[in-house]
C-alpha cells in the first residue's frame, strides 16, 4: 500500500443542539441536545485522542440568526446554533481528561477587550501545558452588534482593520511584557517578580488605548496556535499576515486551491515562509463498515434535515432573507456585509453549476461544504484527493453526535494510519511544537516585532 504524508485532524464541533446538521438534534441517535452535560464533551474528546486526532476546534457566534423572514423565530424554534454557550469556559473542563489534543475555540473581537482576553488565553495556555488555539473572528451578525450597543455591525473591511489592531495589543501583551525569566520564584530570598523584568505596554490606537502590565506570566506558547478562515480580500490579507492556520470551507478541492495560492502569494509578500501556515478544508464524513452501510447512514440524515431550519442559518451566513425566493429560483450573487465568501463559493467561484434555492437548502442541511461518503478505502481516497490540491489537513464536521467521530474513529482512523496520513503515537510538547515543531511563533509573524 502507497505510504502517504502525514496528515492534520480536527474533529469541528459548536457549543449548541445544531451546528452543521439542521434538524437532526431531534433523532433518537444524536446527543447534540445535551450541549451543557460537560460529561458528554469528556466523552468526545476521550474518543477524539483516542483516535489521535490533533484537535478538537469549537465554532462559536454572539447574537442570534433572525435574516430568515426577518426574525429570530425559525432559529429558536428550530436550534439553529441558538441556545449558544460560551466555548472558552468548555475548554477548561477539557483540560484535565486529555493530554495530548489540542484544545482550539473561536472568540470574536467584539467579545472580550484585548486586556481581560490575554489574560483568560494565558491562563487557559497553562492549564493545558501549551495546548491552545484562538481563532479569530470579526463577527458578522447585525444582532451580535446589537447586543452590544452598537447601532449598526461594522462595515466588512472595517472589521479586519479593528481586529489587526486588537491582535497587536494582544501581541504586546503576550510577548512584550514579561521577560522568560521574570518569575524567579526566589523562596530563599521570598521573590517571585522581578519588577525590572517585566515592561509596561503602551498602546494608543483608533480602537484601543492601554498603558499596563500584564498581569499574568508567560504560559508555554505565549501567543496561542492561531486560526483564521477569512476568504474575502480583506480575510485573506488578515490570514497572510496573522493566522498559522487557516480554515477554508469549498465546495471542490480545485478552488480550495486557488484560494491557497492567492493567501500564499499575499503571505511571501509579507515575508512568511512557506511552511509557516497550514491550510485545513472543512469535510463531513459518513462512514461505515462498507459502502453501504455509509449510504444507508446518509440517506437517513438527509430525509430528516429541517428546511426552515437550514435557511434560517443560510440566510444569516450569506445576509439574505431566502424566504423571500421560490424554491426553484436560482441563486445570485449579491454583496453583503455578512460571510462573502460563502456566497461567492456558491455562485461566481463556480460558473459551472446554477444553484436552486432547494438545492442549496438540502445541502446546507448536511453542512456548509462537501460530505464524503464511504467505506474506509474511498474516505481516504478521498481525503488524499485535498491534500494533493494544498490542504495540510481538515476540520471534520459531525452528521450526529457523537456518532459521527466514533464512526470515524472506529472505520477510518486504522486505514488512514496504515497509509502514513493519520499519525500512531503523540509526540510531545506544545500545540505548536506538534504542528510546526516549534514552541514559539518565529519571525516574521508581527508578534515577535514586540519581544524583548
Amino acid at each position: 500500500m502507497k505510504k502517504y504524508d502525514r496528515v492534520f485532524f480536527n474533529a469541528f464541533e459548536m457549543m449548541c443542539p445544531v451546528h452543521q446538521s439542521p434538524g437532526l438534534w431531534a433523532r433518537a441517535d444524536d446527543r447534540s441536545m445535551n450541549y451543557t452535560d460537560l460529561d458528554e464533551w469528556q466523552h468526545l474528546v476521550r474518543v477524539l485522542e483516542r483516535g489521535k486526532f490533533d484537535g478538537l476546534f469549537i465554532a462559536d457566534i454572539i447574537g442570534v440568526y433572525d435574516v430568515y423572514r426577518g426574525s429570530g423565530d425559525a432559529a429558536l424554534r428550530t436550534a439553529s446554533q441558538i441556545p449558544i454557550a460560551d466555548p472558552m469556559v468548555l475548554i477548561s473542563g477539557l483540560v484535565s481528561v486529555t493530554e495530548h489534543l489540542g484544545l482550539a475555540f473561536t472568540s470574536g473581537i467584539m467579545q472580550n477587550h484585548p486586556y481581560g482576553f490575554a489574560r483568560s488565553m494565558a491562563t487557559l495556555d497553562h492549564l493545558s501545558k501549551g495546548r491552545i488555539a484562538w481563532n479569530i473572528v470579526t463577527s458578522y451578525l447585525e444582532s451580535a452588534a446589537k447586543g452590544f450597543g452598537l447601532e449598526e455591525l461594522v462595515q466588512h473591511d472595517d472589521r479586519y482593520a479593528r481586529a489587526q489592531e486588537y491582535c497587536e495589543v494582544l501581541y504586546k501583551l503576550w510577548e512584550g511584557s514579561w521577560e522568560d525569566d521574570a518569575a524567579i520564584r526566589d523562596k530563599k530570598n521570598r521573590i517571585f517578580t522581578d519588577p525590572d523584568k517585566v515592561h509596561f505596554i503602551e498602546h494608543n490606537g483608533e480602537h484601543y488605548n492601554m498603558n499596563s502590565i500584564a498581569i499574568f506570566e508567560p504560559s508555554p506558547q505565549r501567543t496561542p496556535v492561531l486560526y483564521q478562515a477569512g476568504t474575502s480580500p480583506a480575510g485573506k490579507a488578515f490570514a497572510a499576515k496573522n493566522a498559522e492556520c487557516i480554515f477554508l470551507i469549498n465546495l471542490n478541492p480545485k478552488l480550495m486551491q486557488d484560494q491557497i495560492v492567492d493567501i500564499n502569494r499575499i503571505a511571501k509578500e509579507l515575508g512568511r515562509p512557506d511552511d509557516s501556515i497550514q491550510y485545513y478544508a472543512y469535510v463531513k464524513v459518513i462512514t461505515g463498515a462498507t459502502q453501504i452501510e455509509a449510504q444507508e447512514k446518509f440517506d437517513s440524515y438527509y430525509k430528516d434535515i429541517d428546511y426552515d431550519a437550514a435557511l434560517s442559518l443560510v440566510s444569516t451566513w450569506m445576509g439574505i432573507d431566502f424566504s423571500e425566493y421560490e424554491p426553484d429560483q436560482p441563486l445570485e450573487y449579491i454583496e453583503t456585509n455578512a460571510l462573502r465568501s460563502l456566497i461567492e463559493g456558491f455562485t461566481t467561484a463556480d460558473p459551472s453549476r446554477k444553484w436552486l434555492m432547494k438545492d442549496l437548502a438540502k445541502y446546507m442541511g448536511m453542512g456548509i461544504g462537501p460530505v464524503i461518503v464511504g467505506d474506509p478505502g474511498k474516505v481516504a481516497d478521498e481525503l488524499q484527493t485535498w491534500i494533493d490540491h494544498g490542504a495540510h489537513g481538515f476540520n471534520l464536521a459531525c452528521a450526529v453526535r457523537p456518532g459521527t467521530m466514533e464512526d470515524f474513529v472506529r472505520y477510518c482512523v486504522p486505514e488512514l494510519q496504515d497509509r502514513g496520513m493519520m499519525q500512531t503515537e503523540y509526540k510531545p510538547g506544545t500545540m505548536r511544537e506538534k504542528l510546526f515543531g516549534h514552541a514559539r511563533l518565529q519571525a516574521p509573524h508581527p508578534a515577535t516585532l514586540y519581544r524583548r
